[in-house]
């Protein structure tokens, strides 16, 4: 029997890194962000709900969202965040549902990952057979995030504590992958966990 498991992390803890090494493997991987872009195409249903909510000023002269000045209104305005999410949540449950039964119709053995930050926020935790949080300290949370985006220490920190403390998340956690150390390491120990989900598949 196919099985979902949820991944997930707080910003910078190396979660997509440990996506991409599952689907190394042979997992099936469900990206919950790519799906959240999907949905927010101009003309789609979320879109414009988004469009009635926040007015025009979120969008590019091309119509498409404006993600970066959304994502900086919603990081400082719990309301503002409130109504984002419920208007993507149950639209990215559905559809990582639907896609879930596709995957499970052409290998019935399938390990399938959810790869989610709001995994736990958004109550798709209840959803999945297994949750996978990756983890790692605040500092080099920071570091990472700091390094890829460009951002400045004061800026990653304030976004980091609008999230769900990793603490928190690691309460609902099946399995802990940590990522403190180098990428082989992390690879060595999602092949080593994959094996283990695969049993259980």
């Amino acid at each position: 029997m196919s099985i979902l498991i949820g991944l997930t992390g707080s910003m910078g803890s190396g979660k997509s890194l440990a996506a991409s090494y599952f689907k190394e493997q042979g997992a099936y991987i469900i990206d919950a962000d790519l799906i959240s872009r999907q949905l927010v195409e101009p003309g789609q249903p979320a879109w414009k709900e988004i469009v009635d909510e926040f007015g025009k000023e979120y969008f590019n002269d091309d119509q498409s969202l404006n993600r970066a000045k959304i994502a900086s209104e919603v990081f400082r305005n719990d309301e503002k965040r409130s109504i984002l999410e419920g208007i993507l949540h149950h639209r990215v449950i559905a559809e990582e549902k639907k896609i879930y039964h596709s995957y499970h119709k052409i290998d019935s053995k399938a390990v399938v990952i959810v790869d989610a930050a709001l995994l736990i926020e958004s109550g798709n935790y209840k959803n999945m057979d297994r949750i996978v949080i990756v983890q790692c300290t605040e500092e080099l949370q920071i570091r990472r995030v700091m390094e890829c985006s460009k951002k400045p220490h004061a800026d990653v920190k304030n976004r980091l504590k609008s999230q769900m403390p990793l603490k928190e998340k690691l309460k609902y956690a099946d399995y802990i992958l940590y990522n403190e150390s180098n990428r082989d390491q992390l690879k060595s120990r999602v092949c080593r966990l994959y094996s283990e989900l695969k049993n259980l598949a």
